[in-house]
C-alpha cells in the first residue's frame, strides 16, 4: 500500500513537471514563431510604405527585455489561454466595428444593376432606358442619382451596366416604393423587361479612400474590374489598395470603387476610364515603375477567388461618359 501511494505521488509530481515544461516550450515556440513571421512583414512594410506617397505610422517600439521578463510564466500562460478562448485583445479592438463602418465613406449607398439583353435588341433597349432613367432622376426620386450607364463592348456581350447612387438606405427604400406606384415608370419598366434575358442587382458601399467621381464627359472607354475575394480578406484588400490607388493616380484618374453589401457578397468593383485601349496598356505598364504598386499586386492576388474585366461604352444619358 505504501509503495502504491509513493508511486502515485511520484507519478503526479512527474505530470506536473512535464506540464510546466510543455507550457514553457509552448510559450517559447509562440515567441519564436511570432518573430519569424513578423520580421519579413515589417521589412516589406518599410520597403513599400517608406515612400513619400504611401507613408504610414512607424511600427511601435519593441518592449525592452526588462519589461518582457516582468511577466511570470503563469501570467504568460494565463494570457495565452485567454487569447485562445476569447481572441486577442488587439483583434477584438480592431473588429469591434463592422467593416462597412470602418471601410466605407458612409455618405451614400450604391446599386450595381446588370441587365442581360436579348441578342439583337440592344438598340431598342437603349432607347427605352434613355427615357426611363432620366424620368427617375428628374421626377421620381430627389435622393437618387445615376452615376453611369454603359454597354459592354468587350466581356459579357449584350449586357448593360448601371450604377445608381442613393443618399443612404432611406433614399433607396423610398425610391423602390415610388417605382412600384408610378404608372409612367411601370409602363416603361415593363417595356424594358420584355427586352431582357435576365437581370441582377447588388447594393454596394464606396471605399472611404476612393470616392465616386462626379459627372464628367471624357469620352473613350470605361473598364469595370470585378473581384470575388476570399471570405474575411476585405480589410486586407482595402489596406493594400489604399496604397495602390495612389500609385495609379499618377497615371490615371480612378472613377470609383465599391464593396458589396447585398446580393453577391465578398465582391469588390473598380471603375477606370481610358481614352482608348492602347492608353490603357501604357498606363497599366507605367504603374509598375511606381514605388508601392508591385507590392500591392503581390499582396492582393492571393486574396482573390475570381476576377473579371469588361470594357464598356457609355450610353448617351450617362453622367460618366
Amino acid at each position: 500500500m505504501h509503495r502504491q501511494c509513493s508511486a502515485c505521488v511520484f507519478s503526479s509530481f512527474s505530470s506536473i513537471i512535464f506540464s510546466v515544461e510543455m507550457l514553457r516550450s509552448f510559450t517559447s515556440l509562440l515567441a519564436t514563431t511570432s518573430n519569424t513571421f513578423s520580421r519579413p512583414a515589417i521589412a516589406l512594410q518599410r520597403q513599400v510604405h517608406g515612400s513619400a506617397i504611401c507613408r504610414i505610422d512607424e511600427e511601435p517600439a519593441n518592449p525592452s527585455p526588462g519589461e518582457e521578463t516582468k511577466k511570470t510564466l503563469p501570467q504568460k500562460a494565463s494570457h495565452i489561454v485567454r487569447s485562445i478562448l476569447h481572441g486577442s485583445e488587439q483583434v477584438r479592438q480592431e473588429t469591434k466595428y463592422t467593416l462597412s463602418k470602418v471601410l466605407a465613406r458612409g455618405k451614400y449607398v450604391h446599386e450595381l444593376a446588370t441587365h442581360h439583353v436579348k441578342p439583337g435588341y440592344m438598340e431598342e433597349y437603349k432607347a427605352v432606358v434613355s427615357e426611363l432613367y432620366p424620368l427617375i432622376v428628374r421626377h421620381l426620386s430627389p435622393g437618387v442619382k445615376l452615376v453611369g450607364s454603359w454597354e459592354t463592348d468587350i466581356g459579357a456581350l449584350d449586357t448593360a451596366v448601371h450604377i445608381w447612387e442613393y443618399k443612404g438606405y432611406p433614399a433607396l427604400s423610398t425610391a423602390y416604393t415610388q417605382y412600384r406606384s408610378d404608372p409612367q415608370y411601370q409602363k416603361l419598366h415593363q417595356k424594358m423587361l420584355r427586352l431582357l434575358q435576365s437581370r441582377k442587382s447588388q447594393v454596394m458601399l464606396e471605399f472611404q479612400f476612393w470616392p465616386t467621381h462626379p459627372p464628367v464627359t471624357k469620352g473613350g472607354v470605361y473598364e469595370l474590374r470585378s473581384y470575388t475575394l476570399k471570405s474575411g480578406t476585405l480589410l486586407e484588400w482595402e489596406q493594400n489598395w489604399r496604397i495602390g490607388v495612389e500609385c495609379r493616380r499618377h497615371h490615371e484618374e480612378p472613377m470609383g470603387a465599391w464593396f458589396s453589401q447585398l446580393g453577391d457578397l465578398n465582391q469588390v468593383h473598380h471603375l477606370w476610364q481610358y481614352p482608348d485601349l492602347q492608353v490603357r496598356k501604357e498606363v497599366r505598364e507605367a504603374a509598375w515603375s511606381e514605388d508601392g504598386w508591385p507590392a500591392t499586386v503581390l499582396n492582393t492576388v492571393p486574396l482573390i477567388q475570381r476576377m473579371s474585366s469588361r470594357i464598356m461604352l457609355p450610353m448617351s444619358f450617362s453622367s460618366l461618359k
